[in-house]
């Protein structure tokens, strides 16, 4: 029985090479493909996958958001993201949506196919280098409306855009954005959300 596997990246390029390469591995069958992370589930649904393998950034939404998305309405699927990006903080979130893979994208398609067989056998794999990375560094001390509010904040937007966008106060948002420049002794915010960035935490 072939491990049935959606395979989701936005470049086509990348996604052709992938493609190509894990479907001459043995018993490794690609049952759909998606280049944005909107077409996840429709795909997924459609097809019913053992595996989904995403990347992080697509547009249409991220990998780590389908991932979760793929948890709830897909159980069975096991998901392994992808990523050029080895930012011990998109482990941690991967972790957090239910991923049972974490891997960097330019690892050999051997060693991509060994992976999806063993998250077929319960297993969790992730890339040795970033695992270690995501342990030296901590966990996001950011909560998740700070991190909104950081967000919202990384293309330059006044206090009042992201008021109105998350619908909180200004003096709310400002608090938020303090506390968060605190946490990440950084001197503003935008200091603070490209930071956070780097970091995998936004």
């Amino acid at each position: 029985m072939s491990v049935r596997v959606l395979l989701a990246e936005d470049q086509a390029m990348v996604r052709g090479a992938l493609s190509a390469l894990l479907s001459m591995e043995e018993g490794i069958e690609i049952v759909a493909e998606a280049a944005r992370g909107d077409e996840v589930l429709p795909a997924a649904l459609d097809a019913f996958p053992d595996v989904a393998l995403l990347d992080i950034e697509m547009p249409g939404g991220d990998g780590l958001s389908a991932a979760a998305e793929l948890k709830k309405r897909l159980p069975a699927c096991r998901v392994i993201i992808l990523t050029t990006f080895g930012r011990a903080g998109y482990l941690r979130r991967a972790m957090e949506a239910g991923a049972s893979g974490f891997l960097l994208k330019d690892a050999p398609a051997a060693e991509l196919a060994s992976a999806i067989r063993r998250v077929m056998g319960g297993e969790r794999v992730v890339d040795p280098g970033l695992a270690a990375s995501a342990l030296s560094e901590g966990g996001n001390p950011l909560t998740e409306r700070e991190r909104d509010v950081l967000a919202a904040s990384a293309d330059g937007a006044t206090i009042g855009d992201i008021a109105s966008d998350l619908y909180l106060s200004e003096g709310t948002v400002r608090n938020y954005l303090s506390t968060a420049i605190k946490k990440l002794g950084t001197r503003n915010r935008v200091e603070a959300a490209r930071l956070a960035e780097k970091k995998g935490w936004l």
